[in-house]
C-alpha cells in the first residue's frame, strides 16, 4: 500500500472518529475541575446526602465573625421549638445589650434600648437581617442568664453536633483569640437550621427589617441578584475577612457553601456564585429508591407467608454527576430465605448503576415481617430444601 493510500485510510479513520465517538465517551458525564475562588477557606455540600463538591481548607480553624450568629439563632429557634421561649415574650434590654455599649463600636447592630420593649421575633430578625450583636447579647442574657452562660450552651450545641473545629467565646463574633471555627463546621450548622427549623428558617431570606425606625437591608446580596438563594449568612471583622454561607435550591437539589476569609463583600458574592453554579451545573441529588417500595417478592421457606416483600426502609439519596441516563438496579437475593424476618433484616443488595458504571450499593431490606409456620410446615420445608440443595 502506498504512503498516498495510508494518508487516505488515516484521514477516513479520523473522519469516522469524530462522526462515530469512541463508544461511552457521549455518554460520560465529564466534570471540569472546581473552581478555584479567592478565599482562605471554602466548601461546597449537597445538603440531602452530605456529600462534598468542593473543598479548600475546610477544617482550617479560623475566626468566624458574624457567621457566629447561624448558632445564635439556631439555639433560638430550638429553645422556641421546646417550648420553652416564645417569639411574643417580651426581653429586657440590660446596659450590657444596648447598642451603645462601646464594646459594640463601629460595629453592625439592631438599635436596641433600655426600656423599650422588643420581642424574640424582633430580636430573631434583628439577629438574622441586621446581624446586630445586640439583639444577639439580649437573647443570650434572655436565654441564659448571662453571656457567659450562653457562650457554654452554644459550646454544648457544638459538641452535640460534632463540630470538632469550632470554639465560641461570644454569641455575635467579634474578636476574641479563642473564637473559631472552620468552614465544614459552619456548613453543618446552616443544614441543621434548614433541616431542624425550617419555619425559622425562613426569616433568613427576608431581604429588608425596620426597627425603631431604621431599616436595614440583608447583608446577603444574593438574595437579591439570584431567585433560588433563600439564606443564610454574611460575616465580617478586620480581623476574619469577609465571609458568606448561603443555601440555595435549584429543582430537586439544595447545595449549602461556606466562604471564609475573603477581601471585600463584592469578592464573597463573586466566590459564592461560583461555587452555587459549579454545583448545580455539574451535580444533581437523586433518588434511585423510595423507602417502603416494594423491589423483589422471593420465595421464603417455613413460613406463615410463601413470599416475602423485599426493599429498602429509608430513601436512598446520591450525589452523583448530572446525567439524563436513568439508573439502572440488579438485585440479588440471598437465597434460599428461611423465615423468621423481621422489618429491616438484610436479606441482598442492591446494586445500581448508569451508563454501565457502577454507581452505588445498597442492602436490601425486608419490609414486611414473615412469621414462623407450623412444625410440620417447617419440616416439610425443610426436607424441600434439602432435596433443593442436594440435587442443585
Amino acid at each position: 500500500m502506498s504512503t498516498r493510500d495510508n494518508m487516505k485510510r488515516l484521514i477516513c479513520c479520523l473522519t469516522l472518529a469524530l462522526i462515530f465517538p469512541v463508544s461511552g465517551i457521549a455518554n460520560s458525564p465529564l466534570v471540569p475541575a472546581a473552581p478555584s475562588i479567592n478565599a482562605d477557606s471554602y466548601l461546597l455540600i449537597d445538603f440531602d446526602t452530605g456529600a462534598v463538591l468542593v473543598e479548600h481548607n475546610a477544617d482550617l480553624r479560623l475566626p468566624p465573625a458574624s457567621l457566629t450568629k447561624l448558632m445564635t439563632a439556631y439555639i433560638l429557634a430550638q429553645e422556641v421549638e421546646l417550648g420553652r421561649l416564645q417569639l411574643n415574650d417580651i426581653v429586657p434590654v440590660s446596659r450590657n445589650a444596648w447598642s451603645q455599649n462601646p464594646t459594640f463600636k463601629g460595629s453592625s447592630l439592631m438599635w436596641i434600648e433600655p426600656g423599650k420593649a422588643v420581642t424574640v421575633a424582633e430580636l430573631e430578625r434583628g439577629i438574622v437581617i441586621s446581624s446586630g450583636n445586640d439583639a444577639t447579647v439580649a437573647i443570650a442574657e434572655h436565654i441564659a442568664g448571662s453571656e457567659a452562660a450562653f457562650a457554654d450552651l452554644m459550646n454544648q450545641y457544638a459538641e452535640t453536633m460534632g463540630l470538632a473545629g469550632t470554639h465560641f467565646e461570644n454569641s455575635h463574633g467579634l474578636p476574641h483569640p479563642d473564637h473559631l471555627s472552620t468552614a465544614r463546621d459552619l456548613a453543618a450548622i446552616a443544614a441543621a437550621a434548614v433541616r431542624d427549623h425550617p419555619d425559622r428558617y425562613a426569616v433568613y431570606k427576608e431581604q429588608s427589617y425596620t426597627y425603631n425606625d431604621i431599616t436595614q437591608y440583608n447583608r446577603n446580596h444574593l438574595l437579591r441578584e439570584d431567585a433560588s438563594v433563600d439564606g443564610l449568612k454574611t460575616g465580617y471583622t478586620r480581623v476574619a475577612g469577609y465571609g458568606l454561607v448561603a443555601s440555595a435550591q435549584r429543582e430537586e437539589m439544595r447545595l449549602i457553601s461556606v466562604v471564609m476569609g475573603s477581601s471585600s463583600t463584592a469578592s464573597r458574592k463573586a466566590e459564592t456564585r461560583s461555587l452555587l453554579n459549579y454545583g448545580f451545573r455539574f451535580f444533581e441529588t437523586v433518588r434511585p429508591l423510595e423507602a417502603g417500595m416494594p423491589l423483589a417478592e422471593p420465595r421464603v421457606w417455613k413460613g406463615r407467608a410463601e413470599q416475602v416483600v423485599l426493599g429498602v426502609t429509608a430513601d436512598k439519596v446520591m450525589t452523583l454527576p448530572r446525567s439524563n441516563a436513568a439508573i439502572e438496579r440488579v438485585i440479588e437475593v440471598d437465597a434460599p430465605l428461611q423465615a423468621p424476618l423481621n422489618v429491616g433484616d438484610r436479606v441482598g443488595r442492591i446494586m445500581l448503576s448508569r451508563s454501565g458504571e457502577p454507581v452505588g450499593e445498597v442492602p436490601l431490606e425486608v419490609l414486611q415481617a414473615v412469621e414462623p409456620a407450623g412444625f410440620f410446615a417447617r419440616l416439610w420445608d425443610g426436607i424441600v430444601l434439602w432435596f433443593q440443595q442436594l440435587f442443585g
